[in-house]
């Protein structure tokens, strides 16, 4: 099965398209090495993911027919991102929520929680 359809069957991606724009823009690596959007997938091969800010790395467990409903994708991947990745995630998405735009006004009961518990 070719990796861009791969990765919309298993649901990493939303559509097949931006599965296929992912791989061309060398954000799926095999091995090391980017892989075109027709590279051949088979049980075993580890994918990795390329996000923003981190690393997202799987093992294939199995090859589906089509794509899926949400609580079979455990059958056929693996997620075995390692724990600083995961980590650099919670600490990018945390990051992301406490930016504010200059002029939104005062931070609200929740804003300011969430500062004061990530700055404790």
């Amino acid at each position: 099965m070719r990796i861009d359809k791969f990765l919309w069957c298993v649901r990493l991606f939303k559509t097949r398209s931006l599965s296929g724009e992912q791989v061309r823009s060398n954000r799926v690596v095999m091995d090391d090495i980017p892989v075109k959007p027709s590279r051949e997938v088979k049980p075993g091969d580890v994918v990795r993911i390329k996000r923003h800010g981190f690393d997202q790395e799987f093992e294939i467990l199995a090859l589906p027919k089509s794509r899926m409903g949400a609580k079979l994708v455990l059958e056929y991947i693996k997620d075995i991102t390692p724990q600083e990745e995961i980590d650099k995630e919670a600490f990018l998405k945390l990051a992301r929520n406490m930016t504010r735009q200059k002029g939104l006004g005062r931070p609200t009961k929740k804003d300011r929680r969430d500062m004061d518990e990530f700055l404790d």
